[in-house]
């Protein structure tokens, strides 16, 4: 509901696009996609990553629990034109995987709302072909003040890299790269804080 609310402002944010970009531009250069790679958003909320990402893969399905985010997402791409999008209003962690195996996964500060790591770990196993690619950016470690404006908040004061990689190692995703290279900033109890976010990438072993 929180999400449903908040989607038609979403893109509103300049934040929201420099991050997205930041992320896009990591992923590029350190997977190096080829045109015909098939890839999924998940968690994509209204598209801002993929839409920094439709020129580097053939295909791009992106998959989100919100009706409002979808929404969204859904009439950008009808105003832009954009051929190669595939939105779905699906829940995959509890829909079970019904989706064909990508070569990239990526997802985009959705990790810290997902209560059970080790299942969306195997949810992303099964969805990445043998060698695939499985991108993180999400928030690193924090004192749990970032979500301090909606009480509400009951998942991950973000992630331990080493921690994070652990789960998705025991998972048969073998870390390849770790980066912090983005900040939010936040007026937090009346002081501005910064929160850094971290990008990481797993592959799929056969």
């Amino acid at each position: 509901m929180h999400f449903d609310n908040q989607a038609k402002e979403w893109d509103n944010d300049p934040g929201k696009h420099e991050r997205a970009k930041v992320f896009a531009d990591e992923i590029k250069q350190y997977i190096q996609p080829q045109a015909t790679w098939t890839a999924l958003e998940f968690g994509s909320g209204t598209g801002l990553l993929s839409y920094y990402l439709k020129d580097a893969f053939g295909e791009i399905t992106l998959a989100d629990t919100s009706e409002g985010m979808v929404k969204v997402l859904q009439e950008k791409i009808e105003r832009e034109g954009i051929k190669n999008f595939k939105p779905l209003l699906i829940d995959l962690l509890e829909s079970g995987n019904s989706l064909t195996n990508f070569n990239v996964v990526y997802t985009l500060m959705t990790l810290h709302h997902i209560h059970d790591l080790d299942k969306v770990a195997q949810l992303f196993h099964s969805l990445l072909d043998d060698g695939g690619f499985l991108c993180i950016a999400d928030l690193v470690k924090e004192d749990g003040s970032f979500h301090v404006a909606h009480p509400g908040f009951d998942g991950h004061k973000g992630f331990d890299k080493e921690e994070l990689a652990s789960i998705m190692q025991k998972n048969g995703l073998a870390l390849q790269h770790y980066k912090i290279c983005y900040e939010i900033e936040k007026n937090t109890a009346g002081e501005k804080k910064k929160y850094p976010l971290f990008f990481m990438v797993c592959k799929k072993n056969g």
